[in-house]
């Protein structure tokens, strides 16, 4: 019995877990797709890629609602687990009946415009709302822009550093996935990048000529690439400290009070 109870412990677990990690692919996959808004719980998205965003987040709800569904068959167990464990503690209120529901995962697509009606029924209130967009998208913008430069000074400092020096008198190691992030955001930047920064342009492309067509093995059998790479993204890194620096502070845009 104990050897039943530990299996199907683990295998519950499991399910759990399952449905954790899709609601952690479905939020990384939204965030690699879009753009910080100054308002919380709004991403900006490119017209072009709302079509396929949807129907990826529609398979994301599909494989949680059966992972939900599988965990909700085994979910007597569980309750079973806690009254056993809390013993007088245990209060029946504390767990809903079924857990159905319970990880729901939901979007929408809200428009930013003010509605081509308010212009009709108070035109200055109409303006008032079209500036307050135009306001919002330049702040999304700077917002973009200063997530861009911090993601590119991590990843750039942290190549630097696995290429620079040794450990124990050998080169240190790194993972072929710091410059395949790279090349990553480098794809990234060029999708979703809204506005040209001619600051962070050049950076960005200074940053991807160093690593342009240059393989993981090659950084690791010559030192003299290494040492030239690490070079280069080293001056990086501190230009990107200085344009973080001297970017204006947030200037978050929320409605007025009425």
């Amino acid at each position: 019995d104990g050897i039943r109870d530990v299996e199907r412990s683990r295998g519950l677990g499991d399910v759990y877990k399952r449905q954790t990690r899709i609601k952690n692919e479905a939020l990384r996959y939204w965030r690699e797709n879009s753009l910080p808004w100054p308002e919380p719980g709004i991403r900006l998205v490119r017209a072009a890629d709302v079509q396929a965003i949807d129907a990826r987040m529609h398979e994301f709800r599909r494989r949680l609602e059966e992972a939900v569904e599988q965990l909700d068959q085994h979910y007597h167990h569980l309750r079973e687990a806690a009254r056993e464990r809390l013993g007088t503690l245990y209060n029946p209120a504390d767990y809903p009946d079924s857990l159905r529901g319970q990880f729901a995962m939901h979007w929408d697509w809200p428009s930013l415009e003010p509605p081509d009606y308010l212009q009709w029924i108070n035109p200055r209130l109409y303006e008032e709302q079209c500036r307050l967009v135009r306001r919002r998208f330049e702040e999304a913008v700077r917002l973009a822009e200063e997530l861009f430069a911090e993601e590119l000074a991590r990843l750039v400092e942290h190549l630097a550093e696995r290429l620079s020096g040794t450990e124990d008198g050998r080169p240190k190691v790194f993972r072929n996935s710091a410059v395949e992030n790279l090349r990553q955001f480098f794809e990234r930047f060029r999708r979703l990048n809204i506005r040209s920064n001619e600051e962070l342009d050049r950076l960005v492309e200074q940053a991807r000529a160093l690593l342009d067509g240059v393989q993981p093995e090659q950084l690791r059998a010559s030192a003299r690439l290494r040492s030239r790479v690490a070079a280069g993204l080293a001056a990086v890194r501190e230009s990107l400290d200085r344009f973080l620096v001297d970017r204006p502070r947030r200037n978050i845009v929320r409605p007025a009070r009425r």
